[in-house]
């Protein structure tokens, strides 16, 4: 009996030797298989990184364009650009034929044999402002002349294109009215305001707006105590003044205007506020300023 009962227990402990050594067995196994599926996925990540890394590498060993290539890029650019901007042109000017030439084509007929406007019109070469957009001349109506700062020089200044177009205008188109517009934030006038008195002119610029010197002068006299902008602002009627009175030293200017056959006029245009001041020279009174003013008449303001 003690055998049998040994013989159980020794059955016993092998059975559970068994069980335990397949349990320890099996353990190991499951471990392994973890850190394999671990191993694989950190695998599966480092191929990814390494092929992000490559990637970045790639992006960022890219060779520069050669210069003549980067002129050829910028060329393109600029093609582009320009085909936007004549398509956009083209489109106007088709509007422009289709909803004003054609529909007034007796009257450019009529234009196509010649001139005859009523105004002569200076004004400043400025993108802003455009006498024709902003007073609403018509084809025919006005012959204008543009320049920096919206200047005529005096007569002893000698040929320019102003003076030139000044002399057809009232000479051969004899036009029954001078109009020299002004602006507000003008930068030629800010140029003259600029310069200083013992500075040569040294740009085509300062060459031409010291045309203007003495409006920056009688300016800087009158109203030098306010902030510089606000000294522009003075000084962009200033020089309109000061034009208005060059003119008159011209003879064939003088004479028609003494005569009545000529008016002549000053304008200043503030696109900030959308105002328009207009005056009109009287010429009877003097050639220059009188008791610190200028010989104006007829001052209206639109708003």
């Amino acid at each position: 009996m003690a055998q049998a009962i040994l013989q159980s227990s020794s059955v016993t402990a092998f059975s559970s030797s068994s069980r335990d050594l397949r349990s320890n067995s099996a353990k190991p196994t499951t471990i392994f298989g973890t850190q394999l599926r671990l191993l694989e996925t950190k695998q599966s990540h480092f191929r990814i990184s390494n092929s992000s890394q490559s990637n970045s590498d790639l992006r960022l060993k890219k060779e520069p364009l050669s210069i003549s290539e980067e002129i050829i890029s910028n060329e393109q650019k600029l093609k582009e650009n320009e085909c936007d901007l004549f398509s956009e042109m083209k489109q106007r000017f088709l509007s422009f034929k289709r909803n004003s030439y054609l529909e007034n084509l007796e009257r450019f007929e009529k234009l196509a044999k010649g001139q005859a406007p009523k105004f002569m019109v200076v004004a400043c070469a400025d993108s802003r402002v455009c006498p024709s957009r902003i007073l609403g001349f018509q084809p025919g109506e006005a012959f204008v002349v543009r320049n920096v700062a919206n200047l005529v020089p005096p007569y002893e200044s000698g040929p320019s294109e102003t003076n030139a177009a000044l002399e057809f205008a009232v000479n051969s188109l004899e036009v029954e009215n001078i109009l020299i517009v002004g602006h507000s934030c003008c930068g030629g006038i800010r140029a003259l305001m600029s310069m200083h008195d013992d500075t040569s002119p040294s740009s085509f610029i300062t060459n031409w707006v010291a045309v203007g010197k003495p409006a920056r002068v009688s300016t800087k006299a009158a109203v030098s105590n306010l902030k510089f902008d606000q000294q522009c602002r003075h000084c962009e009627k200033e020089s309109i003044n000061q034009s208005l009175l060059n003119l008159l030293t011209y003879p064939w200017v003088y004479e028609k205007a003494r005569k009545g056959m000529l008016s002549i006029h000053g304008g200043y245009y503030d696109f900030v506020e959308c105002s328009f001041e207009k005056w009109t020279l009287d010429p009877e009174r003097s050639r220059s300023k009188l008791d610190g003013g200028y010989p104006i008449k007829n001052r209206e303001y639109w708003s």
